[in-house]
């Protein structure tokens, strides 16, 4: 099990769950301001090493705070983050803050209208804490963020800056994207949870566009409930965003909470290029779905499976070709050599090889179904092992990409260690089936922490 950031004194505010902050804050028990002033001095202690935000001005978090805690003392009624600090990936666009879009090309850019997610967030009132580093545009050149349990080492990307605050316990909530491993490889090499819902499911307007077919909003957080706490907030339906729909309102919290009428059951996938998983995730993976018994079975993917790291990359490329040729008509010479090879390789797909790659995610997910019926969650591995050594990179999604292309949820649990460094186990579950993953996320993580404690 990997180890949890230890608070002392007055940090221990910061130290709590969000789930437990909201409702302190709800009962008066503790100001939306103590709370933002204990996460202003965990950045200021913190943030010289970790290099996790883009914007951040302690002001205008103490601002939102204090009308927050004016707001709580007319005895309105208050909304499901009140008073809770939450980072932002700055590709998401936020009225009057600084949105860059990990790219120079951007620089000083203040939007004029919030995304989507941003407008709940407030209508929900948490406090915008700043803005998260993200790669050179969401892709792979990386930022200046450090993994927390060691600086020397990547904090995955392109959601780095949100994965390395929350796992540092700098905020106890940040929001990410994942197109393909971007959320759940950096949540797993921080040692935090990171939850991509089913796509569709959390409206993308105001966020860079790299990819419509594969762009999903994601949330990171300390436990299985908190993710479930900040997901509720963000689902619902834009008719801006095509990929949306309108959807009864989710109990994502109440499910994550939950008891499961039975115990559920894992179905152990050793995914396409198991052959790059390190021995320690191996070994590691395999030590879980023994402490399973019964209750876990292995399952080989069809193998129509092994031509999917190669559909994702031509849906991936041809889409990021066009949704960031302005940028590379402002400035190709500003952009990294690793962006441009992306842009370039997507330029030269042949439209018959785009248009039938779209194809691919339904016919793979239809070979999923049989699995379903005899599982209730898949167990596999969130990253080939723990965060490599050096910056000069963010790791390595091909245990990510799959699942981001079928559009299933899936969750990261900050379960394992090897060498002083977390190890994610991953979850994914059927389309639309976001409550039932959380609940069972909550399930394993319960079990494997009594095993651990002998209970």
């Amino acid at each position: 099990m990997t180890a949890k950031p230890t608070f002392r004194g007055a940090e221990a505010i910061v130290g709590l769950g969000a789930v437990e902050q909201r409702n302190r804050i709800a009962s008066g028990a503790l100001r939306a301001e103590e709370l933002t002033e204990a996460c202003i001095a965990r950045i200021s202690a913190t943030e010289p090493d970790l290099h996790a935000w883009a914007w951040f001005d302690p002001e205008h978090a103490r601002a939102q705070a204090r009308a927050l805690d004016a707001y709580r003392g007319t005895g309105q009624p208050i909304g499901a983050l009140h008073g809770v600090p939450v980072g932002l990936k700055d590709i998401i666009d936020t009225v009057r803050i600084p949105t860059a879009n990990g790219t120079a090309l951007d620089e000083g850019r203040t939007p004029e209208q919030d995304a989507f997610v941003t407008a709940q967030l407030k209508a929900a009132g948490a406090v915008i804490m700043g803005k998260t580093v993200t790669t050179e545009l969401a892709y792979l050149h990386p930022g200046p963020t450090r993994n927390p349990h060691n600086p020397a080492h990547t904090p995955g990307g392109s959601s780095s800056g949100s994965a390395a605050a929350v796992a540092s316990g700098q905020v106890p909530l940040a929001v990410g994207t994942q197109t393909g491993g971007s959320l759940i490889r950096p949540a797993a090499y921080c040692g935090a949870v990171g939850f991509k819902p089913s796509f569709g499911r959390i409206p993308r307007t105001g966020i860079l566009a790299e990819s419509p077919s594969l762009d999903t909003v994601g949330v990171i957080a300390r436990s299985v409930p908190d993710a479930a706490l900040l997901a509720e907030v963000l689902f619902g339906h834009d008719p801006a965003d095509r990929a949306t729909s309108p959807a009864p309102a989710p109990r994502l919290l109440e499910s994550a909470l939950s008891t499961a009428p039975l115990p559920p059951v894992f179905a152990f996938v050793r995914p396409p290029h198991w052959e790059l998983a390190a021995p320690e995730t191996r070994d590691a993976l395999a030590e879980v779905a023994g402490l399973l018994g019964e209750q876990c079975f292995a399952v080989e993917l069809p193998p129509a499976f092994d031509e999917a790291q190669a559909v994702h990359r031509r849906i991936y490329s041809a889409e990021m070709a066009k949704c960031l040729h302005t940028y590379e008509r402002r400035g190709r010479d500003r952009l990294s050599d690793v962006l441009l090879g992306a842009i370039d390789a997507g330029k030269a797909i042949p439209a018959r090889d785009y248009i039938a790659a779209l194809d691919w995610p339904d016919v793979l997910y239809a070979g999923l179904a049989e699995i379903f019926t005899r599982c209730d969650v898949i167990l596999t591995a969130a990253a080939p092992g723990p965060a490599p050594a050096g910056l000069e990179n963010t790791g390595d999604a091909v245990f990510n990409a799959l699942w981001t292309m079928l559009g299933v949820p899936a969750i990261t649990l900050p379960l394992l260690q090897a060498d002083g460094l977390p190890m994610g186990v991953q979850l994914i579950g059927r389309r639309g089936d976001d409550g039932r993953l959380l609940r069972t996320a909550r399930w394993l993580t319960d079990h494997l922490t009594r095993i651990e404690g002998g209970a």
